[in-house]
């Protein structure tokens, strides 16, 4: 199945903005800038629960290898983190994730 890249990066920001302590900023490209808490500890929780060999992982990757990780923080940008705009499928994996993480 095909996507357009930006029709699914509007999707997608607008159901993470629906996340409490998420709020979307402006971004660029494929990827969508979140202003959250404690950006460090967010990505590292998130990235360890989508950690390949994991059930939440294999699910995030659909047998793809994974070149970036699912969410980082940005040098030079406090408070924020950067999620990669991917298939629907997956960005759905990542965003139950996230709003796990962040409850």
């Amino acid at each position: 199945m095909t996507y357009e890249v930006h029709e699914e990066k509007d999707r997608f920001s607008s159901r993470l903005a629906t996340i409490p302590g998420v709020r979307t900023m402006p971004s660029i490209g494929d990827w969508i800038l979140l202003e959250v808490e404690s950006p460090s500890d967010l990505a590292r929780k998130v990235n360890r629960r989508l950690a390949p060999g994991t059930a939440l992982g294999k699910a995030f990757d659909q047998g793809e290898e994974r070149s970036t990780p699912p969410i980082s923080v940005p040098r030079n940008m406090e408070g924020q983190v950067r999620v990669h705009v991917r298939d629907p499928k997956v960005n759905e994996v990542l965003l139950n994730t996230l709003r796990d993480v962040v409850a």
